[in-house]
């Protein structure tokens, strides 16, 4: 399974990004996770051509092709960073590959409360018309105190924590499976659909 892990943050230093980079070695049995940044991507702009910048169209492509996506948030005043913000407004201003895409949201934070409120928010954007993404129900990862979560190798110190990931990282999978599969009968149904139309015009209407 080809999974991209979203880093929803420009901080140079970011607990989001060792939860990702730990979910990378973790699961690299269960799958191939690509860690992508978007802390180099320009400020959404609202061009007129609704083009997207290289590196936009860059990120882009590798949802296209991944099974599903993961997005790591922290939480800056009970929401999202700004940068997340700006990189999920290019995509669905301009070539919205997250339509009928599986996402997991998960969070890290400093503070003992966790991710929550940008978790929720986040849910909220990527459940618009314009985005249509496939979020995980019933399930959120939240890592608090994650200043002491990382030991020097990388690896998650809190047993429970980890226990806790695994079992949602499985739920996932699995969300991943069933959502493709059926996203993949809707659009052979689709195109059938679509042939008998043409049939129908080639006769005049006529069956």
């Amino acid at each position: 399974m080809k999974l991209i892990g979203i880093v929803g943050t420009n901080s140079d230093h970011s607990t989001n990004r060792q939860l990702l980079q730990y979910m990378q070695q973790h699961f690299n049995q269960e799958a191939d996770i690509d860690v992508c940044e978007i802390k180099d991507l320009p400020a959404f702009n609202e061009p007129a051509d609704k083009v997207a910048p290289a590196a936009v169209q860059e990120l882009s492509n590798k949802i296209s092709t991944a099974d599903g996506v993961i997005i790591s948030t922290p939480e800056y005043d009970h929401s999202i960073p700004a940068v997340l913000k700006s990189a999920i407004e290019w995509l669905s201003y301009t070539t919205r590959p997250l339509i009928d895409k599986p996402v997991m949201i998960v969070g890290a934070s400093h503070g003992s409360l966790g991710t929550s409120r940008a978790q929720g928010h986040l849910r909220q954007i990527l459940d618009a018309p314009e985005l249509k993404a496939r979020l995980m129900p019933s399930a959120e990862f939240l890592l608090g105190h994650s200043l002491t979560a990382f030991d020097d190798n990388g690896q998650l110190v809190f047993p429970e924590k980890v226990q806790e990931l695994e079992e949602c990282f499985e739920e996932f999978t699995d969300f991943v499976k069933i959502n493709n599969e059926l996203v993949k009968n809707h659009q052979a149904k689709a195109e059938l659909n679509r042939q008998f139309s043409w049939e129908l015009d080639a006769n005049g209407g006529q069956n």
